[in-house]
């Protein structure tokens, strides 16, 4: 039996699907060449964003349609389906399944189903999350290893805490051993992921009882010491959380890459406290200091929030002013969308479209302005790249990728693909540099 997975979202998402993958291939279904040969197709969806639950909606009448002219499987998993349960198939009825964030374990059973001719009959009391064992797509390196679900903070504008739940850890023996896992299937760099990665806090247990996040990211490191796995990544911080001790780890183990993803959303403290973000401009400014303090090499990506209800002229100055004083490398950039059952969409003071679209149009040009001094200034630097796999454009080169999180293409051979290779910065061409050669690194 064919199937077919489509993924809207952010890195969790893209784990979680991976893990899909894992239990399909398990009990032997191969993945369809289109939708019109798929006896299953699963969409994993996103709901943080409007527009993302409207392209998903868009994509399930497309199948809709499709299914008048032949039978097959529509499952809708994800935190859309977590949002809206069975009114997705009271919308359209070419949904067969809803499976929420915390269903997982139900898959295998609806498979079992499928695969035996017979329609799934769901248990009316709702499954408890649990974690996938494994999570590595075929074909990459950099494997993400999920090490907290759901969200306590309950961001004003955020519907994340709705449709993931509380914040749960993940048992630490299970992320040693996919560690350990992911390195014998090729993994070289792990991505530690968490919709809130460095509030991790284990309590339970014989295995790291009363382990923090320092103390995870000093286990993590030393655990891959035993591996071909070079780097650690981990995503999303929250600033409120980021503390001096992960600081202080990051900097004195060179297995964690120097690019750090630090949410900042806005520049305002007006807005901030509007947020419910708990922490101020100057706590943000400050705690990127003593990052840089410690890690003068480090590159930093964000998210920014514009428009959102309130927002004044001297709101939005002050965003662009905190852009100035830290210079990201870049950022995930959108105005606000009203998401009902959240405390901002009660909020008074919204913003007209127009002014939001003006001012997040600013910000953008702002971003790429700080994005393109800061890779110009890298041209000419040496660097250690991780070979990800063949250029899109150019079936002779190859796409590499620093510990900053530069793209870089180089000519080069197949075989080097999963390697750690050297590299010249030689030009730059729009926000990927250009390579003459690479060398291999020792031991690769």
């Amino acid at each position: 039996m064919n199937y077919l997975i489509e993924t809207y979202g952010c890195q969790m998402n893209t784990a979680e699907s991976a893990s899909f993958l894992l239990v399909l291939k398990e009990r032997g279904w191969v993945q369809a060449r289109n939708k019109e040969d798929a006896d299953l197709v699963l969409i994993n969806t996103c709901s943080v964003r409007a527009t993302a639950e409207r392209r998903v909606r868009g994509r399930i009448a497309q199948y809709e349609a499709l299914k008048r002219k032949r039978p097959f499987t529509l499952i809708i998993a994800g935190c859309m389906a977590s949002r809206l349960g069975d009114t997705l198939k009271t919308d359209y009825k070419a949904v067969d399944y809803v499976m929420g964030t915390a269903s997982r374990p139900l898959f295998p059973h609806i498979l079992e189903a499928l695969e035996g001719g017979i329609p799934f009959v769901e248990d009316t009391e709702k499954p408890a999350f649990s974690f996938a064992p494994f999570h590595l797509e075929d074909g990459r390196f950099c494997s993400f290893i999920p090490i907290t679900h759901g969200c306590d903070n309950f961001c004003s504008y955020c519907v994340v805490p709705y449709v993931r739940g509380p914040e749960i850890s993940r048992d630490p023996a299970a992320i040693f051993a996919e560690i350990r896992l992911v390195a014998e299937k090729g993994a070289r760099e792990i991505m530690l992921l968490g919709q809130n990665v460095n509030s991790y806090y284990w309590d339970g247990g014989s295995v790291g009882k009363n382990l923090d996040f320092p103390r995870l990211l000093e286990a993590v490191a030393a655990e891959i010491e035993k591996t071909p796995i070079r780097w650690i990544r981990f995503l999303s911080s929250h600033p409120k959380d980021l503390s001096t001790r992960v600081i202080r780890v990051m900097a004195d183990r060179p297995a964690f890459c120097r690019h750090l993803h630090l949410c900042a959303q806005h520049g305002s403290n007006a807005i901030l406290r509007a947020m419910n973000r708990r922490y101020s401009r100057e706590q943000y400014l400050e705690l990127v200091d003593e990052i840089r303090g410690a890690m003068p090499d480090i590159t930093f990506s964000t998210d920014m929030l514009i428009g959102f209800p309130g927002e004044m002229k001297e709101d939005h100055a002050q965003t662009l002013d905190l852009m100035e004083r830290v210079r990201f490398l870049y950022a995930y950039m959108y105005h606000y969308n009203p998401r009902e059952g959240t405390p901002a969409f009660e909020m008074p003071g919204r913003i007209g479209q127009g002014l939001k679209r003006k001012r997040l149009g600013e910000v953008i040009a702002l971003q790429k302005q700080h994005t393109l001094e800061l890779l110009q200034n890298r041209v000419g630097s040496r660097e250690t790249v991780l070979v990800e796999g063949v250029s899109r454009r150019n079936a002779e080169e190859l796409l590499t990728r620093t510990e900053r999180d530069e793209r870089v293409v180089v000519p080069g051979k197949r075989c080097m693909i999963g390697s750690f290779a050297e590299l010249t910065l030689e030009s730059l061409w729009g926000n990927t540099f250009r390579a003459k050669e690479l060398s291999l690194c020792p031991g690769d």
